[in-house]
């Protein structure tokens, strides 16, 4: 270990002295090297979804110093780049351990800096904080959350007065002001009560809440078609923030038979019955079926803890209950929302949907049918939400239909800038009623979007590498890949796109898309939130199994090069 290292973890056994959690931490490590060294090695990367990290004491861990670092350099940027008068920040928080300390710890730093703080008196979903960004007309918001990732972890998104994740740039301009602070004595805090009792926290009113059940509600493209809203439907928050605003919306709108996972109902980060709270993995979803078996239910939903991705479960032709992909279900959803309103002639002039370059093309292909434009985008929802604002300067705002992510997140209006759980679980049960009541369940619509436009099979593998040591490997797998791979499992490259180039008028991002024989293609991409690495693979055939053996033969040697 080196002395930097040292120097840095003894400075903090002096000065971190606020939160007892992080001195006990740091006495429980003083003899272990490798553990002062992942925690000291390295500043928790700030980038455009702001923090994530594990829960703990250092530089490289998710704690009450780092937040507070993170929110001083935001501060100095709002009040650099906004009036006095439109200096205000909105403040969100999930189910997570110590989101709700962290919300109230950035909230004071803002504060402290003369910025008025507007914060959810309870946990809300992501949209949420989104919605109160741009109803509230303020500078800038902050989420706490990790999303979908295990319990140890937390984060703290940072979005822009348009609502959206914060651009590249915006991000660039944020960490150089987080870079310039020191963690102890550059930051201004105040106590989150001072700050209420001073007037400068304020709780988001109740009509902000309401003004966005509302907004999710107007999505509706059922119009006058009766359906039987009295469907079975299993829903699980997964121990987050959904259970409030998606029983709500569900109720309000006229579904009536809705049970709820009891395990996972109330908001808990030690997430006990789903290790892995995120609805892409089955674990998280079997306490569901279970439920959904014991009541016969039409559908299954499940939203992550910070409630902006949505997983789902339907029966088969024999009666199982399958997942659905995120691509699968957003294919449905974009068909569905495409045939209604041009069914109801609401379809606007020029209609866009967009999509992220790692999910399904097939989707290119049920637009076009519409006659709707594709535009695709980095990964991230945050790209869709710019082509949102992008459309909205034009005075386009209404030509967007509908966004969609592989990675189980959607949203078919403008009113966040986010993909949003509550919106994407209200329209699933809408579309799953309509077909219902012509006899068709989600399943059966699948395969026929399958027989109509082919079958297309889209997966996903990640690949950890923990640590400094890992985090080193990730670089110089990435070089590897971007010097002389010329086939995978005997599927010649046909070409390849180094997007950290900037391709087709995008940010310069670490992704590389490789085209392959056989209209396959494979992706590769550090995630920005997590140690990993992700592939994605495509494959397109003739059927489900010879599409699952092509994809399994890919997946072997994407992982032999890694």
């Amino acid at each position: 270990m080196n002395d930097t290292i040292l120097n840095k973890y003894q400075r903090w056994t002096e000065r971190a002295i606020a939160d007892v959690d992080v001195i006990n931490e740091l006495k429980d490590i003083a003899e272990n090297e490798g553990k002062i060294e992942d925690a000291f090695y390295k500043d928790l990367a700030f980038g455009t979804g702001g923090l994530r990290g594990v829960i703990g004491a250092g530089t490289n861990r998710l704690n009450v110093y780092t937040v507070a670092k993170a929110s001083q350099g935001l501060a100095d940027y709002v009040i650099k780049n906004f009036a006095p008068e439109k200096r205000k920040i909105a403040v969100s928080f999930d189910s997570r351990i110590k989101s709700d300390v962290f919300a109230k710890v950035a909230s004071g730093v803002f504060a402290a800096n003369g910025i008025k703080v507007e914060i959810y008196s309870e946990l809300m979903p992501t949209p949420c904080l989104s919605f109160a960004v741009r109803y509230l007309g303020c500078a800038a918001g902050v989420m706490v959350t990790a999303s979908h990732n295990p319990a140890k972890y937390n984060g703290y998104k940072v979005y822009g007065a348009d609502g959206c994740q914060i651009t590249t740039e915006a991000a660039a301009e944020i960490l150089a002001e987080i870079e310039k602070l020191d963690i102890f004595d550059d930051v201004k805090r105040i106590s989150f009560e001072e700050g209420f009792e001073a007037g400068k926290i304020s709780y988001i009113s109740e009509e902000v809440y309401t003004a966005f059940v509302e907004a999710v509600k107007k999505e509706s493209v059922l119009g006058d078609t009766q359906v039987n809203k009295d469907v079975a439907i299993v829903y699980s928050p997964l121990n987050g923030t959904g259970l409030k605003p998606v029983i709500r919306t569900l109720k309000e709108s006229g579904y009536t038979n809705i049970t709820v996972v009891k395990e996972q109902e109330q908001p808990d980060g030690t997430f006990p019955t789903c290790p892995y709270p995120n609805p892409e993995v089955r674990q998280a979803m079997e306490l569901g079926i279970e439920y959904a078996k014991k009541n016969n239910a039409d559908l299954l939903l499940a939203t992550d803890p910070d409630c902006d991705r949505v997983g789902i479960a339907v029966k088969n032709t024999q009666g199982e209950y399958v997942l659905l992909s995120g691509n699968e279900t957003g294919m449905l959803l974009l068909d569905y929302i495409c045939s209604r309103r041009t069914q109801m002639k609401t379809m606007p002039e020029d209609p866009v949907t967009v999509k992220t370059i790692v999910t399904i093309d097939m989707a290119e292909r049920i637009a076009a049918k519409y006659c709707v434009k594709t535009i695709n985008v980095l990964t991230g929802f945050k790209f869709i939400g710019e082509q949102i604002g992008f459309l909205e300067k034009q005075g386009k705002e209404d030509s967007y239909i509908f966004g969609m992510e592989e990675s189980y997140g959607y949203l078919s209006g403008s009113y966040v800038r986010d993909k949003d759980g509550v919106n994407a679980a209200f329209l699933i049960c809408e579309m799953f009623t309509y077909y219902a009541s012509q006899g068709i369940g989600l399943f059966e619509k699948l395969n026929e979007l399958y027989a109509e436009y082919g079958y297309c099979l889209n997966t996903l593998h990640s690949y950890t590498f923990e640590g400094s040591a890992g985090f080193e490997k990730m670089q110089n797998i990435m070089v590897s890949f971007r010097k002389s791979i010329t086939e995978f499992a005997g599927e010649k490259v046909l070409k390849c796109l180094d997007y950290s180039e900037g391709i087709d008028g995008l940010p310069k991002s670490d992704v590389l898309k490789f085209f392959l024989e056989d209209n396959c293609s494979i992706v590769v991409r550090p995630s920005g939130t997590e140690p990993k690495l992700k592939a994605y693979i495509s494959v397109s055939a003739t059927t489900k199994e010879e599409a699952q053996v092509v994809e399994g033969k890919l997946a072997r040697a994407v992982e032999e090069k890694m």
